[in-house]
């Protein structure tokens, strides 16, 4: 394999930068099967007291979304709002939102990124901490999105006998998702608050 002729950066020449350039390229072309990989990896760590995986937690949730009838941007955030768990349990959620970010709407990653937070309302009482945590940032365009992701998708996709979808039923989504421009602003849609698709009950029409 060619390699650059450099070993301090600074040294670089415009063709060992071209070289790189069209290397990672390929690289990023496969980012979708370093996630899928993670995934499969989280599939055989048991969260430690919890009754599934950390794998089935990520299906779970993202089949919650996509039977609620929530778009690609969603089940994504749904599926892989724990990807960073593994490397950076203490930061999971930030770890998570910026692997995500480059390729879904601001909304999907704002709220993957303050997950966590929003998710101590339901135990932090049983620690002494703030249950109310969350409180900081009412008012904030995406505040209702994320409550809502936590209350439907998050806190509630740790059932063994949930009628969960197959890993292989999301690849094309994350290959899609993945195969984005990176940052492009037209998927971005930042200041954009679309907030999570109605419950069946409350439809209208």
């Amino acid at each position: 394999m060619k390699t650059v002729s450099f070993t301090q950066m600074k040294d670089g020449t415009r063709q060992d930068y071209e070289l790189l350039e069209k290397a990672e390229k390929s690289y990023h072309a496969l980012t979708a099967d370093r996630v899928l990989a993670e995934l499969r990896r989280q599939g055989e760590d048991t969260l430690s007291g919890y009754k599934i995986t950390r794998m089935q937690h990520g299906l779970q949730a993202a089949t919650r979304a996509r039977r609620e009838g929530a778009d690609t941007d969603w089940i994504a955030g749904a599926l892989l709002h724990d990807i960073g768990d593994g490397l950076a349990p203490q930061n999971h959620d930030r770890f998570s939102a910026e692997v995500i970010r480059p390729f879904v709407r601001d909304e999907v990653s704002w709220v993957v990124e303050h997950h966590g937070i929003f998710q101590s309302i339901y135990y932090a009482r049983h620690y002494g901490w703030d249950e109310n945590a969350r409180d900081r940032f009412k008012g904030h365009i995406h505040f209702q999105a994320c409550a809502d992701f936590c209350e439907r998708w998050d806190q509630s996709s740790f059932d063994p006998d949930y009628p969960t979808d197959p890993l292989e039923s999301f690849e094309a989504l994350v290959r899609e998702v993945f195969a984005r421009k990176a940052h492009d602003p037209a998927v971005l849609r930042m200041g954009v608050s679309t907030g999570l698709p109605p419950l069946a009950g409350n439809r209208q029409g």
